[in-house]
């Protein structure tokens, strides 16, 4: 036993500066101990911090100090952001960071017939299944070939309201998506799906398949890539949200490519919060704006 670890436990019954006085040790030395010793025992952690913990592995550092700041207080954990990246900094807790978003052409020397831009000039849709947005993206495989995805989105409440992955990239690839889309969500009369000018979104079976659901294409203008730049941005999160936290940034095989967008669109739709829409998760959103569009509507 150290000298002033016997002079703390007999100091109840004893002066300290008598018990140092005998032990021959300066009183300043046994302070400056007793500081280092009651440093050294942590408090408690704050359970707003234990949520952050929870929270942050849950979305699989999706999630920084603005989305884990809505998420914590709606735990009743009332946190600023400057705390939140305090304490992600001392635990090594570092989000994803999305890369710079950079749009790029399609190629639309098809010679196919594209549709106007009826996006131009409207104003941004406040109810859902008003206006879809569409485009294809690869995804990398293994042994070294590629997987295509193609998906639609609803504008106003970000919901992915249909997507399709395949070997290859023909218009198949696109209505079968849609397909889906339809089948989730019956079209509003006059919907508006919009994408790019690539030529499996001007073929005959997609063309049809619009209008036999009343549906109205719209596709972006020439050499203009922000025209499609909401569908644009959701491969960039999908990119880095899912390749980026695998081991190695591919997938193992078409059928490992479509479990896993499966899955991020199952967590995209119904937990992730989105700042676009006051921190609420597309299918909340969605369903939210269904129910005004009925109450609004005329018997």
């Amino acid at each position: 036993m150290s000298r002033y670890r016997f002079i703390d436990g007999q100091r109840a019954t004893h002066p300290v500066r008598l018990l140092c006085q005998v032990l021959r040790v300066p009183a300043s030395g046994y302070y400056a101990w007793q500081h280092a010793q009651q440093q050294s025992i942590a408090p408690g952690e704050p359970a707003w911090e234990t949520a952050l913990v929870k929270a942050f592995g849950h979305h699989k550092r999706r999630y920084g100090t603005r989305r884990l700041q809505v998420a914590l207080r709606r735990k009743g954990h009332c946190v600023g952001r400057h705390r939140l990246r305090g304490a992600m900094r001392r635990r090594g807790l570092r989000a994803l960071q999305p890369k710079a978003y950079t749009p790029r052409t399609t190629d639309s020397t098809h010679g196919l017939r594209c549709a106007p831009n009826r996006l131009l000039d409207q104003p941004k849709p406040t109810h859902a299944n008003r206006v879809w947005v569409s485009d294809i993206t690869y995804l990398p495989l293994a042994n070294g070939d590629w997987a295509y995805l193609c998906a639609f989105q609803d504008v106003a409440s970000k919901r992915v309201v249909g997507w399709q992955v395949g070997a290859t990239m023909p218009e198949e690839l696109v209505t079968r998506a849609l397909q889906r889309a339809f089948w989730a969500q019956p079209p509003t009369p006059s919907l508006l799906v919009h994408s790019d000018r690539g030529g499996q979104y001007c073929g005959n079976a997609y063309r049809k398949l619009l209008h036999d659901h009343g549906a109205v294409r719209s596709q972006s203008r020439r050499g203009d890539c922000y025209d499609n730049a909401q569908a644009e941005s959701l491969w960039s999160r999908l990119k880095t949200e899912v390749i980026e936290l695998r081991e190695r940034p591919v997938f193992a095989d078409l059928a490992d490519a479509q479990a896993s967008v499966a899955d991020y669109f199952d967590y995209y739709n119904h937990e992730r919060l989105h700042s676009s829409i006051d921190y609420q998760t597309p299918y909340h959103t969605h369903q939210q704006l269904l129910q005004t569009n009925a109450l609004n509507c005329p018997a």
